[in-house]
């Protein structure tokens, strides 16, 4: 079983992306990360990672599982194409979906919120606004589960949030 990460080549949310892998990982997921181009990413707390495949390269039937993680680098993928283009795939063939921190806001605007129940990370209003803007029902949740997509709110839920995308 393959898990696609998809972080920020630059502030992507270090404790975010390991707590997911770890949950997933613990479930038996192979983890494989994307982000905008293949090669050197840097995380948020001065982490490194190393993208295996760029997003555009990405054929969402290749996983089993596909997440985006938050920090502050993941906000620009909010209007990539690319990023857009994943999260239509994964939800029209109906792949368990997630997205954490300001993340959610990729699906939001991916259009496949509508309707669900969604948290996200919200400083005052404003992502948690860009998903009602959108059609989803916020929950102020840790991690929010609605059919196959998992939300979460931040660092501190990302282990739960691996863990739960990981069962459905």
């Amino acid at each position: 079983m393959k898990a696609l990460l998809i972080i920020a080549q630059d502030g992507y949310q270090d404790r975010e992306l390991e707590g997911t892998a770890t949950g997933l990982s613990d479930a038996g997921f192979e983890i494989i990360l994307s982000s905008k181009e293949e090669g050197f990413c840097k995380g948020k707390l001065g982490g490194t990672q190393r993208s295996s495949i760029a997003m555009r390269d990405v054929q969402v039937q290749d996983y089993d599982r596909i997440a985006f993680i938050g920090g502050p680098g993941a906000g620009a993928y909010a209007s990539d194409p690319d990023a857009l283009k994943i999260a239509n795939d994964a939800y029209r063939a109906d792949m368990p979906l997630g997205a954490i921190c300001i993340a959610p806001t990729i699906l939001a605007k991916a259009h496949v919120l509508d309707g669900k129940r969604a948290t996200v990370w919200d400083s005052g209003g404003e992502q948690a606004g860009i998903l009602e803007q959108y059609g989803a029902m916020y929950t102020g949740e840790s991690v929010t589960v609605d059919g196959k997509i998992v939300t979460g709110n931040g660092p501190d839920a990302a282990e739960e949030f691996g863990k739960t995308l990981a069962a459905l």
